[in-house]
């Protein structure tokens, strides 16, 4: 579940973000450069400046807009997810109950009616700005980078489990 929230949330902030992948040692690990939310959603801005192919004036007016829908898309993801701090060693997932799982999915609507106010909102005012065709490539942009995180995310998750770091979920299981 909190893994579920965790991939959400990254997705969201790397929206419309691309970064390179490259293979880092254990030496390198260490010396990685981290970026500030403010720094990602400027990478993603200018980025779906690009992809949009937006003239100076068009640009000037988008950009505010856009920084703003993004900060709503985190605050949102944000306000859903758990409690765990980080550092702290993962716990145990606990076994639900019936009606803790139901109170989890109506959760998960509530949140996703929450963002989907949000592209709504929003979708008005990049209409006094765009065309609808570029808002499509807008959100297949995003789609597409969602994609791209997640199969990182998988890649990381299979090559840490391969290295020993975190346990295996299906033999986990198993053992049980």
């Amino acid at each position: 579940m909190k893994a579920k929230f965790i991939y959400v949330f990254l997705t969201c902030l790397m929206i419309g973000g691309q970064f390179s992948l490259s293979a880092q040692n254990q030496v390198n690990k260490d010396k990685r450069q981290r970026h500030t939310p403010e720094q990602f959603m400027e990478r993603q801005t200018n980025q779906m400046v690009n992809t949009l192919m937006l003239d100076d004036a068009a640009a000037a007016r988008f950009v505010p807009v856009y920084q703003n829908y993004l900060k709503e898309l985190r605050r949102q993801l944000s306000s859903g997810q758990g409690t765990e701090q980080k550092g702290m060693k993962p716990q145990p997932k606990p076994v639900l109950t019936d009606a803790e799982m139901e109170q989890q999915i109506k959760g998960r609507f509530a949140q996703s009616r929450k963002i989907l106010d949000v592209r709504e909102k929003y979708y008005d005012e990049f209409r006094k700005i765009l065309s609808p065709k570029q808002i499509m490539k807008i959100y297949r942009t995003e789609q597409n980078n969602a994609n791209k995180l997640k199969k990182e995310f998988d890649r990381r998750k299979k090559q840490a489990v391969a290295q020993g770091k975190h346990k295996h979920p299906v033999r986990s299981a198993q053992k049980s």
